[in-house]
């Protein structure tokens, strides 16, 4: 599967997070910005990584151990879902011991919305 952002890395995406991205019907966007956001909303495009998006976002903090049961698929697909999310910026992780800890990153969200808020 080809990376979301192509050549961005998440290291880039922070230091752009400041500078995009005015709301789409406010102004047009240029091409680095649609290709961002673009990358985010492809991740998110998929029903198994919203949906643990959702999960994590609305605890705040999830071990991954909690994560195979409720999304009813596989220990490796809940992993790889968790690695895309994460390379990505929009899950922070931390391994505590044999466990993997994740949270959201409420900033790369709040990009997200406000690009889609409408005047």
């Amino acid at each position: 599967m080809p990376e979301p952002f192509g050549l961005i890395a998440a290291d880039l995406v922070s230091e752009t997070i400041a500078a995009c991205c005015e709301p789409v019907c406010e102004s047009a966007l240029d091409p680095d910005q649609a290709n961002l956001l673009a990358g985010w909303f492809r991740v998110l495009a998929d029903p198994a990584r919203l949906r643990l998006f959702s999960m994590i976002a609305s605890r705040g903090e999830v071990c991954a151990c909690e994560l195979v049961e409720p999304l009813e698929v596989s220990q490796p697909t809940v992993s790889y879902h968790l690695k895309v999310l994460n390379r990505v910026g929009l899950l922070d992780r931390e391994k505590r011991g044999r466990q993997v800890y994740y949270q959201s990153v409420p900033e790369r969200l709040a990009v997200l919305s406000r690009a889609l808020v409408v005047i």
